[in-house]
């Protein structure tokens, strides 16, 4: 998933990331934001930041912001491009230097005071955005470069740029009359703080919601050292002699695969679906009623029927019609598979003498058993081939260099913000040097779960500026001295974040608002999932899967076996996600009247409606901790994953039909796709690089869909 962590996203659109020239800033020079860093590219100082430095920073850069918008909105002269557009392109330059490192590492490492600075800037950022967007006298000026456009004779990019601005002040409410430009001021705001308290939310009840167990016996099946972790957590809570299993992200937990006490399982699952919907402190039913209730009230006062319907005007797909269209397409075939997959598993269940009928936490231990019988392996052999290093290195970057001629080199001399963090040089093909690459790996407490990428500072010529990207993974760390082997899943998830961040680093445009992976949020996941293919290209696989200890390669049979395997659980995997899917769009689909009393009662009629009721494949994340769409940008856009899918199939089939791994084929990706960022419309940058639409067959094909 790509999530560019920063807490202003209205405010980033329209802010640079820059060393040119800016305003002085009343700061002090001991705040660490005081001026642009000097460090590589501008890669942050996180030695100096301390967090008394972001609040003061905040301030002064909304201040000087301000300043900069009524500058251009009052001046006298005629509107030109350069005035207006590029003048507001170099704007908040120290807003944004502070929002990104603030926004990201409110996600990968925050703490108590992040979490205060983040309840109390959130509404003071939405009324910053607002005041902005909303500035009449500056949206006039837009709109008199706007109407006159084709006479301007603007380069393609300057145009797509002018245009864009357009588009953004107008869906921003630009041409509200004054009294409701009021009412949505005050909507946004409150729908910040209700954003921040569901994120927070979150986070605490993941810790709160740990399975805790008396006994060592309870976790059987799990690894004598994952079983010393569980005690080690326990201990860290307070609760010596106990252990604790912590709740993490979706609603699938790793130990249900291994864990043979089928009632810690039924516990472990229990406490996953409950999170942020049995009572407390952390509940977050309110919030989702409200966050819905009020996104409706926002999309009316904007003249759309839904917050869907307003959120995918600006999407590729468009219209909640053709997002639906694609859901109950794919609903049928996906359910009708999980069920015949689930009967595989109930005959395996009947034939222990188990005695009980298939439940959601019993899946994933069971498919295992399928999994080996049918294929005669399961997923923990493969780990002892999956070091973290040696996938990084000897996998993704050696994937990297052979399809795009980059290299990487390690160093150590900048500053990080945890000891776990690593840093690298991006080098281009000819040697010159690319980007700044950062990686952080390990699960935290203080980290929000799942994976993303992250960029502190953009590309863009008019700024002067290349790219200093991040990847975040949540692998859980071993104990000292001890390897870090990866699932599959975590291997595929490297890849896939890294293809992000390759569209951040490949990034060759003018303007920040169009740089990297600002593009069509149903579009954005598109090239991370292509990335996806080399991690089983048999080139790239030769390189890095090999035996942690002996160095011994992948055996060709095991190999072969995960090949063969890899629509196997395709009907769970496609079910979970369209359920979680379904829910996003049900919520949004609502006019301000329909809202529901009851969060989980509406999920269930919502789930039974769309046909994806299946009880053993639960939503991949329901309502409650569905932090994508209450708390992150894919608010009616969960869908995203799987229409970028389509395109990524279609690619990958190209690259296949092309010869496979080839410079020449990486090339034209970078040079038609991967540079683009959001310069023109998304689905025209790919009819470009295709020569075509994309076809759905490889999809269907891959997810094993093809039989109705």
């Amino acid at each position: 998933m790509n999530t560019n962590m920063i807490i202003a996203a209205g405010v980033a659109a329209i802010c640079s990331v820059a060393h040119a020239a800016e305003p002085a800033s009343m700061l002090p020079a001991s705040n660490a934001f005081a001026k642009a860093s000097t460090l590589p590219f501008g890669y942050p100082p996180f030695d100096q930041i301390k967090n008394e430095d972001y609040g003061p920073a905040f301030a002064e850069g909304m201040r000087i912001n301000a300043a900069e918008i009524e500058a251009i909105a009052n001046n006298k002269q005629p509107a030109t491009f350069e005035n207006t557009i590029v003048a507001m392109e170099k704007s908040g330059q120290l807003l944004s230097r502070v929002s990104s490192v603030f926004g990201n590492l409110s996600g990968a490492n925050t703490n108590d005071s992040f979490k205060a600075l983040e309840r109390e800037l959130s509404p003071k950022l939405a009324a910053h955005s607002d005041a902005i967007r909303l500035n009449a006298k500056l949206y006039a000026r837009i709109k008199s470069l706007y109407d006159k456009r084709a006479k301007l004779h603007l380069d393609a990019e300057s145009l797509y740029l002018l245009e864009r601005y357009n588009t953004d002040f107008v869906r921003a409410g630009a041409k509200l009359s004054n009294a409701n430009k009021e009412k949505l001021k005050a909507l946004n705001g409150e729908l910040a703080k209700l954003s921040t308290s569901f994120a927070q939310n979150v986070l605490e009840e993941a810790n709160a919601s740990a399975l805790i167990v008396d006994t060592r016996e309870e976790l059987a099946g799990m690894s004598d050292k994952a079983i010393d972790a569980a005690a080690v957590a326990a201990k860290a809570r307070g609760l010596e002699g106990k252990f604790a299993i912590p709740v993490v992200n979706t609603t699938g937990q790793a130990n249900l695969s291994v864990l043979t006490n089928r009632a810690v399982r039924e516990r472990l699952m229990a406490a996953s679906l409950a999170r942020g919907s049995h009572g407390g402190k952390f509940d977050n039913t309110q919030v989702v009623l409200k966050t819905a209730k009020l996104r409706a009230d926002k999309a009316a006062l904007l003249g759309y029927a839904n917050f869907a319907a307003y959120s995918l005007e600006d999407q590729t797909a468009h219209t909640p019609e053709a997002v639906n269209k694609m859901l109950s397409e794919f609903a049928r075939p996906a359910v009708a598979n999980a069920k015949k997959e689930g009967a595989e598993i109930q005959a395996v269940i009947d034939k222990e003498k188990g005695g009980f009928q298939l439940a959601a936490q019993d899946w994933s231990f069971y498919s295992d058993k399928v999994r080996a019988e049918r294929f005669n392996f399961d997923q923990n052999q493969l780990k002892p081939y999956f070091e973290l290093n040696n996938v990084l290195v000897n996998g993704v970057f050696f994937a990297a260099n052979k399809v795009y001629g980059l290299t990487f080199k390690e160093r150590k001399d900048l500053p990080v913000y945890d000891p776990d963090v690593r840093v690298w040089d991006v080098f281009d093909a000819d040697g010159k040097q690319l980007a700044i690459f950062i990686g952080d790996y390990y699960a935290r407490s203080n980290k929000r779960g799942g994976a993303w990428m992250n960029a502190y500072v953009s590309q863009s010529k008019l700024m002067g500026t290349q790219p200093v990207i991040a990847n975040h993974l949540n692998i859980p760390k071993p104990n000292a001295g001890e390897p870090t082997l990866l699932t599959y899943d975590e291997l595929r998830t490297a890849f896939h974040e890294f293809g992000h961040a390759l569209h951040g680093m490949f990034s060759d445009v003018n303007y920040p608002r169009f740089a990297g992976t600002r593009v069509p949020r149903d579009f954005v996941e598109f090239p991370s999932q292509v990335n996806e293919m080399w991690s089983v290209w048999p080139e790239v696989l030769a390189n890095y899967a090999r035996h942690y200890q002996t160095g011994a390669p992948m055996p060709q049979e095991l190999l072969d076996k995960v090949i063969a395997s890899k629509k196997f659980n395709e009907g769970y995997r496609t079910t979970e996600y369209l359920a979680a899917s379904i829910l996003d769009q049900k919520w949004h689909q609502l006019g301000a009247k329909q809202i529901p009393a009851d969060v989980l009662g509406f999920e269930a009629a919502s789930l039974k409606a769309a046909g994806v009721d299946y009880a053993p494949v639960p939503p991949r994340y329901r309502t409650t901790y569905f932090s994508h769409v209450f708390a992150g940008g894919y608010s009616a856009g969960y869908y995203g994953y799987l229409w970028s899918e389509k395109l990524d199939a279609d690619t990958v089939n190209w690259f296949t039909e092309n010869g496979g791994m080839l410079r020449k084929n990486g090339d034209w990706f970078r040079k038609m796709l991967l540079s683009r960022g959001g310069t023109m419309d998304a689905m025209q940058m790919f009819r470009n690089f295709r020569g075509r639409d994309a076809q759905i067959e490889p999809l269907l094909e891959r997810r094993g869909l093809t039989e109705k």
